[in-house]
Protein backbone atom coordinates (compact mmCIF):
# COMPACT_ATOMS: atom_id res chain seq x y z
CA UNK A 1 0.00 0.00 0.00
CA UNK A 2 1.33 3.08 -0.78
CA UNK A 3 3.81 2.42 -3.58
CA UNK A 4 2.96 4.43 -5.68
CA UNK A 5 4.19 7.98 -4.80
CA UNK A 6 7.22 8.88 -6.20
CA UNK A 7 7.20 5.70 -8.45
CA UNK A 8 7.63 7.38 -12.02
CA UNK A 9 10.99 8.85 -11.44
CA UNK A 10 12.87 5.87 -10.03
CA UNK A 11 13.52 3.89 -13.00
CA UNK A 12 15.51 6.60 -14.34
CA UNK A 13 17.18 7.04 -10.52
CA UNK A 14 17.89 3.46 -11.00
CA UNK A 15 19.79 3.45 -14.30
CA UNK A 16 21.79 6.59 -13.11
CA UNK A 17 23.41 4.65 -10.50
CA UNK A 18 23.91 1.23 -12.49
CA UNK A 19 21.53 -0.85 -10.61
CA UNK A 20 21.63 -4.59 -11.56
CA UNK A 21 24.90 -3.23 -13.84
CA UNK A 22 27.32 -2.06 -11.22
CA UNK A 23 29.88 -2.91 -9.31
CA UNK A 24 29.32 -5.78 -6.94
CA UNK A 25 30.16 -4.95 -3.29
CA UNK A 26 32.36 -7.62 -1.48
CA UNK A 27 30.48 -7.75 2.03
CA UNK A 28 31.39 -10.71 4.15
CA UNK A 29 28.04 -11.85 5.17
CA UNK A 30 28.01 -11.72 9.32
CA UNK A 31 25.66 -15.14 10.63
CA UNK A 32 29.03 -17.38 10.60
CA UNK A 33 30.67 -14.99 12.87
CA UNK A 34 27.72 -16.12 15.49
CA UNK A 35 28.21 -19.08 18.14
CA UNK A 36 26.82 -20.44 21.25
CA UNK A 37 23.18 -20.47 22.44
CA UNK A 38 20.86 -18.20 20.93
CA UNK A 39 20.29 -15.48 23.67
CA UNK A 40 18.15 -12.22 23.18
CA UNK A 41 20.96 -9.91 24.61
CA UNK A 42 23.86 -11.27 22.37
CA UNK A 43 24.33 -7.45 21.28
CA UNK A 44 23.26 -6.12 24.52
CA UNK A 45 24.52 -1.95 24.48
CA UNK A 46 24.46 -1.74 20.51
CA UNK A 47 22.03 0.67 19.32
CA UNK A 48 20.97 0.58 15.21
CA UNK A 49 19.74 2.63 12.69
CA UNK A 50 16.36 1.89 10.71
CA UNK A 51 15.02 3.31 7.60
CA UNK A 52 11.44 3.10 7.40
CA UNK A 53 8.74 5.14 5.17
CA UNK A 54 5.48 6.10 7.07
CA UNK A 55 3.32 3.34 6.27
CA UNK A 56 0.26 1.70 8.87
CA UNK A 57 2.60 -1.20 9.62
CA UNK A 58 5.49 0.86 10.27
CA UNK A 59 3.06 3.01 12.86
CA UNK A 60 1.73 0.03 14.26
CA UNK A 61 5.17 -0.89 15.54
CA UNK A 62 6.20 1.96 16.23
CA UNK A 63 5.05 1.96 19.89
CA UNK A 64 6.23 -1.30 20.65
CA UNK A 65 10.47 -0.31 19.76
CA UNK A 66 10.92 0.07 23.58
CA UNK A 67 9.54 -3.59 24.24
CA UNK A 68 12.47 -4.78 21.55
CA UNK A 69 15.04 -2.16 23.48
CA UNK A 70 14.10 -4.15 27.25
CA UNK A 71 14.66 -7.81 25.40
CA UNK A 72 17.31 -7.69 23.62
CA UNK A 73 19.06 -4.35 25.38
CA UNK A 74 19.56 -3.24 21.35
CA UNK A 75 18.84 1.30 21.15
CA UNK A 76 16.80 1.44 17.88
CA UNK A 77 16.86 4.97 15.80
CA UNK A 78 14.28 5.25 13.45
CA UNK A 79 14.29 7.46 10.83
CA UNK A 80 11.14 8.50 8.68
CA UNK A 81 11.09 9.62 4.98
CA UNK A 82 8.09 10.47 2.95
CA UNK A 83 7.77 8.22 0.10
CA UNK A 84 7.97 9.92 -2.32
CA UNK A 85 11.66 10.71 -1.67
CA UNK A 86 12.25 7.41 0.89
CA UNK A 87 13.38 5.12 -2.45
CA UNK A 88 16.13 8.11 -3.97
CA UNK A 89 17.58 7.98 -0.57
CA UNK A 90 17.74 4.81 -0.03
CA UNK A 91 19.28 3.96 -3.38
CA UNK A 92 21.87 6.60 -3.20
CA UNK A 93 22.98 5.53 0.50
CA UNK A 94 23.43 1.45 -0.62
CA UNK A 95 24.65 2.77 -4.05
CA UNK A 96 27.37 4.35 -2.55
CA UNK A 97 28.03 1.37 0.14
CA UNK A 98 27.05 3.52 3.33
CA UNK A 99 26.17 1.62 6.47
CA UNK A 100 24.40 4.34 8.02
CA UNK A 101 21.00 2.57 8.23
CA UNK A 102 21.51 -1.20 9.43
CA UNK A 103 17.78 -2.29 8.64
CA UNK A 104 15.69 -0.57 6.19
CA UNK A 105 11.72 -1.21 4.71
CA UNK A 106 12.40 -2.99 1.63
CA UNK A 107 9.31 -4.01 -1.21
CA UNK A 108 9.92 -7.41 -3.19
CA UNK A 109 10.80 -6.35 -6.40
CA UNK A 110 12.98 -4.06 -5.45
CA UNK A 111 15.39 -6.76 -4.41
CA UNK A 112 15.76 -7.50 -8.48
CA UNK A 113 17.13 -4.48 -8.65
CA UNK A 114 19.09 -3.62 -4.97
CA UNK A 115 20.31 -7.34 -4.55
CA UNK A 116 22.49 -7.95 -8.05
CA UNK A 117 25.14 -5.11 -6.99
CA UNK A 118 25.44 -6.73 -3.59
CA UNK A 119 23.73 -4.07 -1.30
CA UNK A 120 21.55 -6.58 0.58
CA UNK A 121 22.39 -9.38 3.08
CA UNK A 122 21.43 -12.89 2.64
CA UNK A 123 19.10 -13.84 5.24
CA UNK A 124 19.50 -17.68 4.60
CA UNK A 125 22.89 -18.01 6.70
CA UNK A 126 20.92 -16.18 9.68
CA UNK A 127 17.97 -17.95 9.28
CA UNK A 128 19.75 -21.44 9.31
CA UNK A 129 22.46 -20.05 12.12
CA UNK A 130 20.58 -21.83 15.33
CA UNK A 131 22.91 -19.49 17.77
CA UNK A 132 21.33 -16.55 15.96
CA UNK A 133 17.73 -17.46 15.03
CA UNK A 134 15.64 -18.54 18.14
CA UNK A 135 14.22 -21.96 17.91
CA UNK A 136 10.60 -19.84 18.16
CA UNK A 137 10.92 -18.16 14.84
CA UNK A 138 9.11 -20.75 12.76
CA UNK A 139 9.79 -19.09 9.18
CA UNK A 140 7.45 -21.37 7.52
CA UNK A 141 4.37 -20.37 9.61
CA UNK A 142 5.30 -16.96 7.06
CA UNK A 143 2.98 -17.92 3.77
CA UNK A 144 4.84 -19.65 1.08
CA UNK A 145 3.84 -16.74 -1.71
CA UNK A 146 5.78 -14.26 0.48
CA UNK A 147 8.79 -16.19 1.34
CA UNK A 148 9.26 -17.23 -2.30
CA UNK A 149 8.99 -13.50 -3.23
CA UNK A 150 12.26 -12.38 -1.48
CA UNK A 151 14.05 -15.29 -2.57
CA UNK A 152 15.65 -15.26 -6.04
CA UNK A 153 19.41 -16.49 -7.36
CA UNK A 154 19.83 -13.38 -9.93
CA UNK A 155 19.54 -15.50 -12.62
CA UNK A 156 17.64 -14.34 -15.93
CA UNK A 157 15.04 -16.63 -16.03
CA UNK A 158 15.30 -18.13 -12.88
CA UNK A 159 11.79 -18.48 -10.72
CA UNK A 160 11.36 -16.85 -7.63
CA UNK A 161 12.18 -18.90 -4.73
CA UNK A 162 15.70 -19.93 -5.57
CA UNK A 163 18.97 -18.42 -4.06
CA UNK A 164 19.47 -16.04 -1.39
CA UNK A 165 17.20 -14.98 1.13
CA UNK A 166 17.14 -11.07 0.60
CA UNK A 167 14.18 -9.63 2.96
CA UNK A 168 11.90 -11.25 5.56
CA UNK A 169 8.17 -10.23 4.74
CA UNK A 170 6.78 -8.04 7.26
CA UNK A 171 3.39 -7.05 5.94
CA UNK A 172 1.46 -7.55 2.88
CA UNK A 173 -1.65 -7.28 0.31
CA UNK A 174 -4.06 -9.70 -2.06
CA UNK A 175 -5.24 -7.45 -4.86
CA UNK A 176 -9.11 -8.44 -4.81
CA UNK A 177 -12.01 -6.35 -5.48
CA UNK A 178 -13.78 -4.42 -2.65
CA UNK A 179 -17.26 -3.42 -3.66
CA UNK A 180 -20.44 -1.49 -2.23
CA UNK A 181 -22.35 -4.03 -0.34
CA UNK A 182 -25.18 -1.63 0.81
CA UNK A 183 -25.26 -0.61 -3.13
CA UNK A 184 -25.64 -4.30 -4.03
CA UNK A 185 -28.12 -5.13 -1.25
CA UNK A 186 -30.41 -2.36 -2.50
CA UNK A 187 -30.20 -3.66 -5.99
CA UNK A 188 -30.50 -7.51 -4.91
CA UNK A 189 -27.52 -8.30 -7.08
CA UNK A 190 -23.84 -10.04 -6.49
CA UNK A 191 -20.14 -9.49 -7.50
CA UNK A 192 -19.26 -11.37 -10.79
CA UNK A 193 -17.46 -14.52 -10.93
CA UNK A 194 -16.27 -14.09 -14.48
CA UNK A 195 -14.38 -11.14 -16.15
CA UNK A 196 -17.01 -10.14 -18.73
CA UNK A 197 -19.43 -10.38 -16.12
CA UNK A 198 -17.57 -8.26 -14.14
CA UNK A 199 -17.49 -5.62 -16.83
CA UNK A 200 -21.04 -5.93 -17.98
CA UNK A 201 -21.62 -5.17 -13.69
CA UNK A 202 -19.15 -2.22 -13.35
CA UNK A 203 -20.89 -0.59 -16.39
CA UNK A 204 -24.39 -1.18 -14.88
CA UNK A 205 -23.70 0.40 -11.97
CA UNK A 206 -22.02 3.57 -13.91
CA UNK A 207 -24.13 6.63 -13.89
CA UNK A 208 -21.94 10.05 -14.91
CA UNK A 209 -24.83 11.94 -14.09
CA UNK A 210 -25.23 10.85 -10.92
CA UNK A 211 -21.11 11.18 -10.16
CA UNK A 212 -21.29 7.90 -9.35
CA UNK A 213 -19.03 5.06 -11.67
CA UNK A 214 -18.71 0.91 -11.44
CA UNK A 215 -15.19 0.44 -10.74
CA UNK A 216 -11.95 2.17 -9.94
CA UNK A 217 -8.28 0.84 -10.24
CA UNK A 218 -5.09 2.32 -10.95
CA UNK A 219 -3.94 4.25 -14.46
CA UNK A 220 -0.88 6.80 -13.99
CA UNK A 221 2.52 6.43 -15.71
CA UNK A 222 3.76 4.32 -12.80
CA UNK A 223 5.10 0.79 -12.95
CA UNK A 224 2.29 0.57 -9.82
CA UNK A 225 -0.57 0.86 -12.29
CA UNK A 226 0.53 -2.64 -13.63
CA UNK A 227 1.31 -4.93 -10.29
CA UNK A 228 -2.10 -4.91 -8.27
CA UNK A 229 -5.39 -5.35 -10.23
CA UNK A 230 -4.34 -5.22 -13.67
CA UNK A 231 -1.61 -8.21 -13.17
CA UNK A 232 -3.79 -10.27 -11.16
CA UNK A 233 -6.69 -10.74 -13.47
CA UNK A 234 -3.79 -10.54 -16.45
CA UNK A 235 -2.55 -13.84 -15.19
CA UNK A 236 -6.09 -15.20 -14.11
CA UNK A 237 -6.90 -14.79 -17.47
CA UNK A 238 -3.63 -17.21 -18.74
CA UNK A 239 -1.60 -14.19 -19.81
CA UNK A 240 2.15 -13.57 -19.12
CA UNK A 241 4.71 -10.67 -19.07
CA UNK A 242 8.06 -12.85 -20.64
CA UNK A 243 8.62 -16.30 -21.60
CA UNK A 244 12.06 -18.02 -20.87
CA UNK A 245 13.91 -19.17 -24.28
CA UNK A 246 17.44 -20.26 -23.76
CA UNK A 247 19.43 -17.55 -21.97
CA UNK A 248 16.68 -15.03 -23.00
CA UNK A 249 13.65 -13.33 -21.76
CA UNK A 250 11.13 -12.99 -24.40
CA UNK A 251 8.35 -10.22 -24.03
CA UNK A 252 4.88 -11.76 -23.91
CA UNK A 253 2.35 -9.01 -22.94
CA UNK A 254 1.46 -8.87 -26.66
CA UNK A 255 0.27 -12.54 -27.16
CA UNK A 256 -3.36 -13.11 -28.48
CA UNK A 257 -4.31 -13.54 -24.39
CA UNK A 258 -2.43 -10.61 -23.12
CA UNK A 259 -4.22 -8.26 -26.25
CA UNK A 260 -7.52 -9.31 -26.16
CA UNK A 261 -7.63 -8.83 -21.87
CA UNK A 262 -5.84 -5.43 -22.14
CA UNK A 263 -8.42 -4.32 -25.14
CA UNK A 264 -11.01 -5.02 -22.28
CA UNK A 265 -9.50 -3.56 -19.19
CA UNK A 266 -9.11 -0.47 -21.23
CA UNK A 267 -12.33 -0.23 -22.17
CA UNK A 268 -13.58 -0.97 -18.73
CA UNK A 269 -11.32 2.05 -17.74
CA UNK A 270 -13.64 3.98 -20.27
CA UNK A 271 -16.76 2.92 -19.83
CA UNK A 272 -17.07 2.42 -16.26
CA UNK A 273 -13.82 3.95 -14.17
CA UNK A 274 -12.87 7.74 -13.02
CA UNK A 275 -13.04 10.34 -15.98
CA UNK A 276 -9.36 11.06 -15.05
CA UNK A 277 -8.28 7.26 -14.80
CA UNK A 278 -4.65 7.77 -16.41
CA UNK A 279 -3.87 10.41 -13.31
CA UNK A 280 -5.18 7.72 -10.76
CA UNK A 281 -2.90 6.00 -7.83
CA UNK A 282 -4.19 4.03 -5.24
CA UNK A 283 -4.88 6.94 -2.81
CA UNK A 284 -7.54 8.14 -5.65
CA UNK A 285 -9.02 4.50 -5.70
CA UNK A 286 -9.41 3.78 -2.10
CA UNK A 287 -10.75 7.70 -1.44
CA UNK A 288 -13.55 7.00 -4.52
CA UNK A 289 -14.86 3.81 -2.78
CA UNK A 290 -14.78 5.27 0.63
CA UNK A 291 -16.65 8.30 -0.58
CA UNK A 292 -19.47 6.13 -2.52
CA UNK A 293 -18.13 7.75 -5.93
CA UNK A 294 -16.77 4.34 -7.28
CA UNK A 295 -19.12 1.25 -6.17
CA UNK A 296 -15.90 -1.56 -6.75
CA UNK A 297 -12.47 -0.71 -6.23
CA UNK A 298 -9.66 -3.54 -7.89
CA UNK A 299 -6.73 -2.94 -5.33
CA UNK A 300 -4.66 -4.01 -2.59
CA UNK A 301 -7.35 -5.54 0.34
CA UNK A 302 -5.26 -3.72 2.73
CA UNK A 303 -5.56 -0.63 0.86
CA UNK A 304 -9.43 -0.85 1.14
CA UNK A 305 -9.43 -2.14 4.28
CA UNK A 306 -9.10 1.20 6.57
CA UNK A 307 -11.86 2.49 4.64
CA UNK A 308 -14.69 0.58 6.28
CA UNK A 309 -13.37 1.52 9.57
CA UNK A 310 -15.75 3.10 12.05
CA UNK A 311 -15.49 6.44 10.83
CA UNK A 312 -12.85 6.30 8.47
CA UNK A 313 -15.16 7.34 5.31
CA UNK A 314 -18.71 8.16 4.54
CA UNK A 315 -19.14 4.05 3.60
CA UNK A 316 -17.61 3.04 6.73
CA UNK A 317 -19.20 -0.13 7.22
CA UNK A 318 -21.23 -0.43 3.90
CA UNK A 319 -18.08 -2.04 2.08
CA UNK A 320 -17.72 -6.08 1.78
CA UNK A 321 -14.77 -8.14 -0.11
CA UNK A 322 -14.71 -10.56 -2.88
CA UNK A 323 -11.93 -12.31 -4.78
CA UNK A 324 -12.50 -10.74 -7.79
CA UNK A 325 -13.40 -12.82 -11.63
CA UNK A 326 -11.65 -15.85 -11.56
CA UNK A 327 -10.04 -16.81 -14.72
CA UNK A 328 -11.42 -18.87 -17.17
CA UNK A 329 -9.87 -22.26 -15.64
CA UNK A 330 -11.26 -21.07 -12.45
CA UNK A 331 -8.15 -20.11 -11.38
CA UNK A 332 -7.42 -16.77 -9.05
CA UNK A 333 -3.95 -15.97 -9.44
CA UNK A 334 -3.28 -13.32 -7.31
CA UNK A 335 -0.53 -10.90 -7.82
CA UNK A 336 0.98 -9.46 -4.00
CA UNK A 337 3.15 -6.66 -2.57
CA UNK A 338 4.95 -6.84 0.81
CA UNK A 339 7.01 -4.51 2.64
CA UNK A 340 10.04 -6.59 3.42
CA UNK A 341 12.42 -5.66 6.23
CA UNK A 342 16.03 -6.30 4.71
CA UNK A 343 19.53 -5.52 6.30
CA UNK A 344 22.57 -3.40 4.49
CA UNK A 345 25.13 -5.66 3.40
CA UNK A 346 26.96 -2.51 4.68
CA UNK A 347 25.97 -2.84 7.84
CA UNK A 348 28.86 -2.92 10.92
CA UNK A 349 25.90 -4.14 13.85
CA UNK A 350 24.60 -7.24 11.44
CA UNK A 351 23.71 -9.36 14.64
CA UNK A 352 21.92 -6.52 16.07
CA UNK A 353 19.91 -6.12 12.45
CA UNK A 354 19.40 -9.75 12.32
CA UNK A 355 17.82 -9.52 15.99
CA UNK A 356 15.86 -6.81 14.99
CA UNK A 357 14.19 -8.11 11.47
CA UNK A 358 13.87 -11.44 13.52
CA UNK A 359 11.65 -9.54 16.10
CA UNK A 360 9.79 -7.28 13.98
CA UNK A 361 8.79 -10.19 11.64
CA UNK A 362 8.09 -12.71 14.93
CA UNK A 363 4.92 -14.15 16.23
CA UNK A 364 4.71 -12.21 19.28
CA UNK A 365 5.49 -8.75 18.15
CA UNK A 366 3.26 -8.91 14.67
CA UNK A 367 0.45 -9.96 16.94
CA UNK A 368 0.91 -7.40 19.37
CA UNK A 369 1.10 -4.87 15.97
CA UNK A 370 -2.14 -6.35 14.77
CA UNK A 371 -3.72 -5.62 18.16
CA UNK A 372 -2.61 -1.95 18.17
CA UNK A 373 -2.99 -0.86 14.75
CA UNK A 374 -4.00 -1.07 11.47
CA UNK A 375 -1.52 -3.90 10.69
CA UNK A 376 -3.16 -5.68 7.61
CA UNK A 377 -2.28 -8.27 5.89
CA UNK A 378 0.31 -9.92 8.67
CA UNK A 379 2.88 -12.22 6.92
CA UNK A 380 2.59 -15.03 9.37
CA UNK A 381 -0.23 -17.39 9.44
CA UNK A 382 -0.44 -17.96 12.96
CA UNK A 383 -0.97 -14.66 13.24
CA UNK A 384 -4.09 -13.85 10.28
CA UNK A 385 -5.62 -17.02 12.08
CA UNK A 386 -5.34 -15.26 15.67
CA UNK A 387 -5.03 -12.05 16.27
CA UNK A 388 -6.47 -10.09 12.81
CA UNK A 389 -9.40 -12.92 12.98
CA UNK A 390 -9.49 -11.68 16.84
CA UNK A 391 -9.41 -8.13 15.92
CA UNK A 392 -10.78 -7.57 12.54
CA UNK A 393 -14.57 -6.44 13.22
CA UNK A 394 -17.46 -6.22 10.71
CA UNK A 395 -15.88 -6.96 7.30
CA UNK A 396 -17.76 -9.00 5.06
CA UNK A 397 -16.12 -10.89 2.34
CA UNK A 398 -12.94 -10.26 3.91
CA UNK A 399 -11.72 -13.57 5.11
CA UNK A 400 -13.30 -15.68 2.75
CA UNK A 401 -11.91 -13.70 -0.07
CA UNK A 402 -8.60 -14.06 1.76
CA UNK A 403 -8.94 -17.67 2.34
CA UNK A 404 -9.86 -18.33 -1.57
CA UNK A 405 -7.01 -16.61 -2.98
CA UNK A 406 -4.01 -16.85 -0.73
CA UNK A 407 -3.04 -20.24 -1.74
CA UNK A 408 -2.78 -18.93 -5.56
CA UNK A 409 -1.04 -15.22 -4.45
CA UNK A 410 2.28 -15.09 -5.52
CA UNK A 411 4.40 -12.39 -7.37
CA UNK A 412 2.85 -12.98 -11.00
CA UNK A 413 5.98 -11.03 -12.81
CA UNK A 414 8.81 -12.63 -13.99
CA UNK A 415 11.74 -11.15 -12.16
CA UNK A 416 14.15 -9.17 -13.63
CA UNK A 417 16.70 -6.50 -12.85
CA UNK A 418 14.77 -3.87 -15.22
CA UNK A 419 11.67 -4.19 -13.49
CA UNK A 420 10.53 -0.66 -12.62
CA UNK A 421 11.56 1.05 -16.28
CA UNK A 422 9.53 -2.06 -18.64
CA UNK A 423 6.74 -1.66 -16.15
CA UNK A 424 6.31 1.88 -16.04
CA UNK A 425 6.71 1.43 -20.07
CA UNK A 426 4.24 -0.69 -20.02
CA UNK A 427 1.82 1.56 -17.79
CA UNK A 428 2.51 4.14 -20.65
CA UNK A 429 1.33 1.48 -23.65
CA UNK A 430 -2.08 1.41 -21.70
CA UNK A 431 -2.09 4.82 -21.38
CA UNK A 432 -1.76 5.11 -25.41
CA UNK A 433 -4.11 2.26 -25.83
CA UNK A 434 -6.78 4.47 -23.82
CA UNK A 435 -5.96 7.75 -25.57
CA UNK A 436 -6.80 5.89 -29.24
CA UNK A 437 -3.65 3.43 -30.14
CA UNK A 438 -4.01 0.58 -31.75
CA UNK A 439 -4.09 -2.14 -28.87
CA UNK A 440 -2.05 -5.06 -31.21
CA UNK A 441 0.48 -2.62 -32.77
CA UNK A 442 1.31 -0.73 -29.25
CA UNK A 443 1.40 -3.93 -27.33
CA UNK A 444 3.76 -5.51 -30.47
CA UNK A 445 6.17 -2.06 -30.08
CA UNK A 446 6.30 -2.50 -26.41
CA UNK A 447 6.85 -6.16 -26.32
CA UNK A 448 9.79 -5.82 -28.86
CA UNK A 449 11.54 -2.99 -26.48
CA UNK A 450 11.06 -4.84 -23.42
CA UNK A 451 12.91 -7.78 -24.84
CA UNK A 452 15.64 -5.54 -26.20
CA UNK A 453 16.09 -3.58 -22.71
CA UNK A 454 15.83 -6.76 -20.42
CA UNK A 455 18.21 -8.81 -22.29
CA UNK A 456 20.74 -5.90 -22.61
Amino acid sequence: MGIAGGSAALAPILSACGVGGGTTTDQENGAEEVSGGFDWRKAEGESIKILQTPHPYQQSFQPLLEEFTELTGIDVVAELVPEADYFTKLNTELAGGSGEHDVFMLGAYFVWTYGPPGWLEDLSPWLENSSATSDEYDFEDIYEGLRMATRWDFEKGSPLGSGGQWAIPWGFETNVVAYNKAEFDRRGIKPAETFDDFMQLAIDLTDRSENRYGVTFRGSRSWATIHPGFMSQFSREGAVDYEVNGTELVAAMNSETAVDFTKKWVELAKEAGPTSWTTYEYPDCTRDLGNGTAMMCYDADSATYPQNKPGASQEAGNLAWHPGPAGPDGNYATNLWTWSLAMNAASQKKLAAWLFIQWATGKEAMSDAVREGAFADPTRQSVFDGAFKETLGDFPGYLETFETVIDSTSIQFTPQSRFFETTEDWAVALQDIYSGADAKSRLDDLAAASTDIVNS
